[in-house]
């Protein structure tokens, strides 16, 4: 098919920088691409017929990343140092 709608696993390496290019970057392009990622994860992960712990897992460790990200100067400056 066109460049355009093949997904990012099946684009070849030296084919990236036009598809790159053709992808919309409009505020509401990225929102449709949000949403397409935020699909397919459910799609994978949740709304399965067996469903299991690895979609919901990953879901917790993301946000524990991310919440590790936002508090990390604050937890950076309450370290225990032997030394001040």
């Amino acid at each position: 098919g066109p460049l355009r709608e093949r997904p990012l696993l099946e684009v070849r390496l030296g084919e990236l920088h036009t598809w790159i290019s053709t992808c919309d970057f409009s505020p509401q392009g990225l929102l449709g691409a949000a949403h397409r990622a935020w699909s397919s994860y459910c799609a994978k992960y949740i709304h399965v017929r067996q469903g299991g712990a690895p979609g919901i897992s990953m879901l917790l460790a993301g946000y524990c990343l991310l919440s590790y990200g936002w508090n990390y100067q604050h937890l950076k400056q309450h370290r225990w140092r032997k030394y001040h």
